[in-house]
């Protein structure tokens, strides 16, 4: 029998790596009226099914795929979440 997960995963950059990405959106938010915004990081978020035999081999693909192709493990954390889908 397979089994399907429904999984989100966030990408973000670790603390003390330069976000200039962020640091432009943050620039431009006081000229839209917003000048009580600081610290802005820019991330990336997937949305995934993934099969698999059980919810166990899901996730463990699942971190597989996060370590080795949707981040980068020197500049970047990430987190997943995974339900039954």
């Amino acid at each position: 029998m397979t089994v399907r997960a429904k999984v989100r995963v966030d990408v973000t950059l670790k603390p003390g790596i330069a976000d200039p990405q962020g640091q432009t959106v943050e620039r431009s938010l006081p000229a839209l009226g917003w000048d009580n915004v600081r610290d802005v990081r820019v991330g990336k978020h997937f949305d995934l099914v993934v099969e698999g035999e059980t919810i166990d081999s899901c996730r463990e693909q699942v971190e597989e795929m996060c370590r080795s192709f949707l981040s980068n493990p020197v500049l970047e954390s990430y987190e997943f979440s995974l339900e039954p889908a």
